[in-house]
């Protein structure tokens, strides 16, 4: 009995320090040591205690052996993964010195081949794996053979072509390929950028089959733009330049993003538990599983970006139906063939466009994780790939973190794709809604257009009886019209949580069986799994839905042009009712009668504060102008009359007909100017045209800001003959003989109706004859008129301003404005 307390002691004191095999070692022996004791004992109760106790040593004895076995088979795994990443590592480095010697980047490759060689060394070192070892020897075998032959020195050792050749994944040599000399352009390949020789450049297209109308090189101004908008929440996000293209994605160890830990939103931090490189949750971690992506597996968790998850699924749709990569060729690092590939080294690019052009986005490929292993972002339901997540990441991070205040698929769409952001509300009393389905229809099916659909308010009760969630955005999957009845199929981005109304997998009336056949479609098999997909019936749509979001191919253009610019908060009126003339203005030429020309305006965002609480409404105002400045909003009339919107884009289509006017005037609009605001305005058309900034010609300003109506000197219009005389009037003279631009701008009581007339009283040069003897500024308007004149001579002028009726006593304000020197003073 002493000796199995003793032992008994012991067990638990191993126990409690961890030390499990001489815990159970103890525990064995304080067991067999009760048995022995038990049989001595011949009080029958006591004896029973004592076999129950040395019972209760050797289960717990086995469950510590059953610990230590899952441990050591743990550590087995884990030691495992760690030699396969490394050799993942080292494949990754040979792939990419081969991709940059096939592309005939010497000096990159080289230095590649020799990182290679010395990872797979020092990575042999540390293994004990012998297979492993084979495979690294062979990897740095043949990265050495290259580099010496690219230094021009004759091989250290022949390998047969046969075994680097070798496509087995068991293979020494899986994943190598023999040198092959810079390949000409295929159909594979059309969408490889150009060659990563070329300089820091920035280009005003953002398509490569584009032709840019003017000059490619920025201003200093425009690259000042794209400089201040270039720090997004805190962050650097440079323009994504040829340059990028030779981004180091390898290093010593793994990569960790300098901008730290991406911030996660409440719902992360309930159940975070670490955040985790894909190598720990994965497998055999790969970037896309299979040829093309598959919008099946996108699946949306706890981060509440709906908008962007749907962006995803219909961006993955158009990759599989037309075969050309779209959402995957803005990951990098990628293979010779442009397909975004794993980097065992955990560094990624992604470029988004944002603020006006595309930018370079770097983040690692840490992702969050959940108490129970799970992932709390979007994820591939396909084991293993990992492109959903990192994409989300980039993104997220460009916004702040996974605490995303919510967008739209316009905004994320275009930010994913550069595709041409249009908003059509299915509120306005104007739709035309068979037109919109027509356009759905036709387009969709052409790959012209990626579509979502959003919710708005919905109150509980329709919320409940619809299936639908208010305010979010469903994907675009198909569009149809069979046997009459006009269908969507759209994706939930949850996967889950379907519409319970008309065609819906629990419709029993509408789905007969022709219809089933035309849309391949079993609703009694689709009742049996929840997957987030659903038909539905348009005349549905536009009762529980609020917006359509199109995103169109910039393909369907021939020509770009673009425009980066400031709009200062203290240049012209805080609101634009009466006055527009100091709001930025374009001269838009078309060369063309037929045809289409797109006007994108977009507003640089920078801190999630203005993204999340956007108050700054923008528009684009279209006028026949013949590309001249505008001063007055409905003088002309706008022919194209924006609406004003909260968004960062606005899209506005100008389509040319016979009789058309060739040349336009865009205005840039706000509803309220409080703050600064840089934006891009860049055009899209289907025939060539010139954009570009009216110029103010008026070098020289000056104001009188003491003028006034009072007494006797408010004198009326010219309709009081008797007393317009009285009017203050100002004395202009322009120096020299040359002809000048001249604009005055009064202002006056808003109650008033005001004017101006300037009276030419000599000329400098005697052989000219004065252009006319008088002018006006036209009717009276409320509180606001300009007078604009061109080729003006140089000479002596009147300038009065008036009310229309006697008697209005009140102050003005005079600003002359000329191409020349000037001196202006009152003289009555």
């Amino acid at each position: 009995m002493d000796d199995a307390l003793e032992a008994a002691n012991k067990a638990v004191n191993f126990d409690q320090v961890g030390q499990k095999e001489a815990a159970s070692y103890y525990y064995l022996e304080a067991s067999r040591l009760l048995q022995l004791a038990s049989a001595a004992e011949t009080d029958e109760g006591k004896r029973t205690d004592l076999l129950n106790k040395a019972q209760q040593y050797r289960e717990r004895a086995g469950q510590i052996d059953i610990l230590r076995l899952c441990e050591m088979t743990k550590n087995s795994q884990l030691a495992d993964q760690r030699d396969q990443q490394s050799l993942r590592r080292c494949r990754f480095l040979s792939s990419q010195a081969l991709d940059a010697d096939e592309a005939g980047q010497k000096e990159l490759a080289l230095q590649l081949y020799l990182q290679a060689v010395e990872l797979s060394l020092a990575t042999r070192k540390e293994i004990s794996d012998v297979e492993i070892q084979n495979k690294l020897n062979a990897l740095a075998s043949q990265a050495l053979d290259r580099a010496e032959q690219l230094k021009g020195l004759p091989k250290i050792s022949e390998k047969s072509e046969t075994a680097a050749v070798s496509t087995e994944d068991d293979s020494p040599t899986a994943n190598l390929r023999p040198f092959k000399p810079q390949q000409k352009p295929t159909l594979s390949n059309v969408n490889q950028e150009k060659s990563v020789d070329t300089q820091r450049t920035l280009h005003r297209g953002n398509s490569g089959h584009l032709k840019v109308t003017g000059t490619t090189a920025y201003t200093e101004e425009e690259k000042r733009v794209l400089l201040a908008t270039s720090r997004i929440n805190k962050h650097e996000y440079v323009p994504f330049m040829s340059v990028d293209l030779k981004e180091r994605f390898q290093y010593a160890i793994p990569f960790s993003d300098r901008d730290g830990a991406l911030q996660l939103s409440p719902k992360q931090q309930k159940d975070f538990a670490r955040w985790a490189r894909p190598d720990e949750f994965c497998s055999d971690p790969k970037m896309v599983v299979g040829q093309l992506v598959d919008f099946f597996a996108i699946k949306q968790t706890v981060v509440s970006d709906c908008s962007f998850v749907a962006s995803l699924a219909v961006s993955a749709l158009y990759e599989k139906k037309f075969g050309r990569r779209l959402i995957t060729s803005i990951i990098y690092p990628r293979n010779r063939n442009n397909q975004p590939v794993y980097n065992p080294f955990g560094k990624y690019m992604v470029k988004l466009h944002l603020n006006g052009v595309p930018r370079k986005v770097i983040i690692d490929d840490t992702l969050p994780l959940g108490k129970h292993g799970e992932l709390l972002c979007s994820y591939s339901t396909n084991r293993n790939e990992i492109w959903i997540s990192i994409l989300e990441k980039a993104y997220m991070k460009v916004m702040g973190g996974y605490d995303f205040p919510g967008s739209n698929s316009g905004i994320d769409l275009h930010a994913l794709t550069g595709w041409i952001p249009e908003r059509t509300s299915l509120q306005q009393s104007d739709l035309d809604k068979d037109g919109l389905f027509n356009k759905l229809l036709t387009r969709l099916h052409k790959g012209d257009v990626l579509v979502t659909v959003a919710t708005g308010h919905l109150s509980e009760s329709d919320a409940q009886r619809s299936g639908l969630i208010p305010f979010h955005a469903y994907a675009v999957l198909d569009v149809r019209l069979v046997e009459g009845a006009r269908l969507l199929q759209l994706k939930n981005p949850w996967s889950h949580v379907r519409w319970r109304g008309n065609y819906s997998e629990l419709d029993g009336a509408h789905w007969t069986r022709s219809l089933q056949r035309a849309l391949d479609y079993d609703p009694n098999s689709a009742a049996t799994f929840d997957n987030g997909i659903f038909w539905i019936d348009y005349d549905s749509i536009l009762k529980f839905y609020d917006v359509f979001y199109l995103n169109w191919n910039p393909e369907l253009f021939t020509h770009t042009f673009c425009i980066h610019e400031t709009w200062e908060a203290g240049l012209g009126p805080v609101k634009d009712a009466y006055n527009i003339g100091e709001n930025p203005q374009f001269s838009l030429e078309v060369n063309s009668n037929v045809g289409a020309v797109w006007v994108l305006l977009t507003r640089h965002i920078t801190d999630i504060n203005d993204f999340r609480e956007n108050t700054e409404y923008i528009t684009v105002l279209v006028y026949k102008n013949d590309g001249k400045r505008v001063y007055y909003p409905n003088d002309p009339p706008p022919y194209i009359d924006g609406v004003r919107l909260n968004s960062p884009h606005y899209l506005c289509k100008i389509i040319q007909k016979e009789g058309s006017p060739r040349r336009y005037t865009l205005v840039v609009s706000q509803y309220e100017k409080m703050n600064t605001i840089y934006y891009t305005l860049r055009a899209y058309a289907t025939c060539p045209f010139t954009l570009s900034k009216i110029i103010n010609p008026y070098n020289f300003t000056r104001k009188i800001a003491d003028g006034s109506w009072s007494g006797a000197t408010a004198g009326g219009c010219k309709n009081h003959p008797s007393t317009y005389p009285n009017n203050p009037c100002y004395q202009l003279t322009l120096d020299g003989y040359l002809d000048h631009s001249l604009l005055i701008d009064l202002k006056g009581p808003k109650q008033y109706s005001i004017g101006v007339e300037i009276i030419t009283k000599s000329i400098n040069d005697p052989d000219k004859t004065a252009p006319f003897t008088s002018k006006s500024s036209g009717p009276y308007r409320s509180g606001f008129v300009i007078l604009e004149l061109e080729n003006l001579p140089g000479g002596t002028y009147d300038i009065i301003p008036s009310t229309f009726y006697p008697a209005q006593e009140g102050p003005f304000f005079l600003t002359i404005k000329a191409s020349c020197v000037f001196e202006v003073r009152r003289i009555s």
